[in-house]
């Protein structure tokens, strides 16, 4: 029988353990190669976390975007938070002339109007007639801050400036009563009761009305011309009011008008007028005055006077350029709205509101 020969198998030679100078670069590879296999796909997951946070963070950005975009402009919410969004981010409702306006004035008034419905007149408005002032006031709303933004780009034009004396000259004129002067925290209290307006949001709106005011004055050169036609007629001491109305806007047009007041308490709530004819004597003729709602010059005459309350009469000097300006921007299309607001009982919207 033969004998059948075992192979003998060599075991493989194990690294020894002892670290020689000879032998320490192979111990070396020997341990840099174990961990190889735990470094690489380490590195890959962390390629692929990367990419995957970009592609979240992108996405999730957008949708914000497209959320907001739907928000405002097609379901047009009116809420404080977006108000409050719209404040930090510059959005705009619209165009004018090239300059944009912006979409927290627009919730400003529009918030303003609508907490006066709520509050002070208890209308409610998710009701047929309540939803029909909504639409009124979006449309007063919007055509409110059209014209303020183009005020304000005459203003650069013509170097008007309006600084904050003007618009502390204001609250403590609107702080007078017939009781006596209000302090501030009611002065406060009140605009934020009655308009849901902070004091900081009361301040921008004066500061709106005193620069539209302004550009509208400086611009309107036929009221001017008028004032200057009602000065001369009035040098007769005779002149009668409804005369001079009648003679100066006879020669052009210009809807000069008169009026009597009727009695009203001398601090009236009528651009200042009761003001300027309380410190008149019964019979006396005020120089031309503009009023501090913006609507035109005034001359105003005393009829009569108690302790608490007067008449007067007066002559008006509209103004007019300011207003057909905003008109020929929206019929040449200078005027770009990026809402949509429907027109109130097919009424012709082109005239800005005041």
């Amino acid at each position: 029988m033969k004998k059948i020969k075992l192979k003998r198998f060599q075991k493989k030679q194990a690294v020894t353990s002892r670290i020689t100078n000879e032998t320490v670069a192979e111990h070396r590879e020997y341990i840099l190669a174990g961990g190889r296999k735990f470094k690489y796909p380490i590195q890959y997951s962390r390629h692929r976390v990367v990419i995957n946070t970009i592609i979240i963070t992108v996405s999730t950005v957008l949708l914000l975007l497209l959320v907001g975009w739907w928000q405002l402009y097609v379901a047009q919410n009116t809420t404080t938070f977006f108000y409050r969004v719209t404040k930090v981010t510059p959005v705009p409702v619209a165009s004018v002339n090239g300059r944009l306006v912006a979409y927290s004035d627009y919730l400003m008034y529009l918030n303003s109007s609508v907490h006066y419905l709520k509050q002070n007149e208890q209308t409610n408005i998710d009701s047929e007639d309540g939803r029909r002032q909504i639409d009124y006031i979006k449309r007063k709303s919007i055509d409110n801050v059209i014209a303020n933004a183009y005020a304000e780009q005459l203003a650069s034009e013509y170097k008007i400036t309006i600084t904050d004396k003007d618009v502390e000259a204001i609250i403590n004129q609107d702080k007078i009563t017939n009781s006596g002067v209000m302090s501030q925290e009611t002065y406060e209290a009140s605009a934020l009761n009655l308009l849901g307006w902070t004091p900081e949001e009361n301040k921008d709106v004066i500061r709106d009305r005193l620069i539209r005011n302004a550009v509208s004055y400086e611009i309107d050169d036929l009221a001017k011309s008028n004032v200057d036609k009602v000065t001369e007629l009035l040098q007769n001491k005779d002149a009668d009011f409804d005369q001079v109305a009648k003679t100066v806007s006879g020669k052009d047009n210009s809807n000069v008008t008169s009026g009597v007041s009727g009695l009203v308490p001398n601090f009236n709530n009528d651009g200042g007028l009761s003001v300027v004819a309380s410190k008149l004597q019964i019979g006396q003729v005020s120089s031309v005055i503009k009023s501090t709602t913006g609507d035109g010059y005034y001359v105003v005459k005393l009829l009569d006077k108690t302790d608490s309350k007067l008449s007067y009469a007066f002559i008006k000097i509209p103004l007019t350029s300011f207003s057909n300006r905003l008109i020929e921007l929206r019929k040449n299309n200078k005027i770009n709205e990026y809402i949509s607001i429907p027109l109130i009982n097919n009424q012709d919207l082109s005239q800005p509101k005041e």
